[in-house]
């Protein structure tokens, strides 16, 4: 029986891509960069992952890569490199504005509806301004029991330190009643599997996964998790 839920938060319970999409576009324009089409957006989303990929293999710290992946995306676009640092500041505060919130498969409601059923909590590799503020605009941390979020913790999902914080505050808890629900392999899956809890990969793209995975379950849509309940 599954009794505790450890929700990913950006591609999970909220569309990051459509919050990336807006805040980007809205910083473009504040800075009069001219248009950011949706190729120029498509190329920006490959730089960041990769950076993002190296962060959790533990090949740069989280300043390196926040600013880092904006520095390659506007020598990329023959852009003023020189302003990254700056512009990543903003980004952060922009990403959690109302306009930039979007719920995957109505995950508010669906978050109101376990309440009393299961425990919840946040877990995010997000920066604190971020996700501070998105989490409160949505209204989905405040139905949380509890929010963790890995600038706080010191450690980034899928680190085992990461996870033992979290268990560390949640107290005594039976390891095969824990299920992470997310969209990242490299983060949530592995996290996951490192930390010895069942797993739930979203996968609403259908997209493949290597071996090295242990996917303990998979859905298409957040609703899937009643069936697992």
């Amino acid at each position: 029986m599954i009794t505790t839920l450890l929700w990913d938060v950006d591609g999970t319970l909220l569309d990051f891509i459509a919050a990336e999409k807006a805040a980007i576009r809205k910083l473009f324009r504040e800075y009069h960069l001219g248009e950011c089409t949706d190729k120029m957006l498509a190329r920006y989303s490959k730089i960041n992952r990769y950076y993002w990929v190296k962060l959790e293999n533990g090949e740069m710290t989280k300043r390196e890569i926040l600013v880092g992946r904006f520095h390659d995306f506007f020598e990329s676009e023959g852009l003023d490199a020189s302003i990254a640092a700056e512009f990543n500041e903003k980004y952060q505060d922009r990403l959690g504005d109302a306009d930039s919130i979007v719920y995957c498969d109505d995950s508010l409601n669906l978050i109101k509806s376990l309440q009393g059923k299961v425990k919840q909590y946040a877990v995010s590799n997000g920066t604190i301004a971020a996700q501070t503020k998105k989490l409160k605009l949505s209204g989905i941390g405040e139905l949380m029991d509890g929010i963790f979020l890995s600038e706080q913790l010191g450690y980034e999902k899928p680190n085992i330190e990461f996870f033992n914080q979290v268990f560390d505050a949640l107290g005594p808890v039976d390891k095969s009643e824990v299920l992470i629900v997310g969209d990242s392999l490299t983060s949530d899956i592995r996290g996951g599997n490192n930390a010895e809890i069942l797993t739930c990969w979203y996968n609403p793209n259908h997209l493949s996964a290597g071996p090295e995975y242990r996917i303990d379950y998979e859905i298409e849509d957040l609703h899937e998790i009643l069936k697992l309940l």
